[in-house]
């Protein structure tokens, strides 16, 4: 498992899995930081499906959403998808609010996420 700066990237078959090491992502050195290793990831195994599994988080800053966002521009070209999974319903409130639940896929759990994109072409 790679854990670096807040962020730990696991691979589950085609899927990338991004989690997060702390409960409240507020910091932006530690977004920052999330942002390049994750870029990192994508460059040197070129995922097309990634899941960010928020469990454990309760709250994060708008620059996370920035961060997805950010993931989803750099997978669209090559048809890549976004998921998110284990969101709080205080997390949920903010993709509906901002509007962003009408572009990501959401799942229950990282299992259920990972089985989904798994089978996506």
């Amino acid at each position: 498992m790679d854990q670096k700066n807040g962020v730990q990237v696991t691979q589950e078959g085609p899927v990338a899995v991004v989690g997060f090491t702390i409960a409240s992502i507020t910091d932006a050195q530690v977004i920052a930081a999330a942002s390049k290793r994750i870029r990192e990831v994508l460059d040197a195994s070129h995922p097309v499906k990634v899941v960010f599994d928020f469990s454990g988080v309760s709250f994060f800053s708008s620059q996370v959403l920035g961060l997805l966002l950010e993931t989803r521009a750099r997978l669209r070209p090559t048809g890549g998808k976004v998921a998110i999974s284990t969101l709080t319903p205080s997390l949920q409130r903010v993709f509906k609010t901002t509007c962003l639940d009408r572009i990501f896929e959401f799942f229950p759990t990282r299992q259920a996420a990972v089985a989904a994109m798994g089978t996506m072409d």
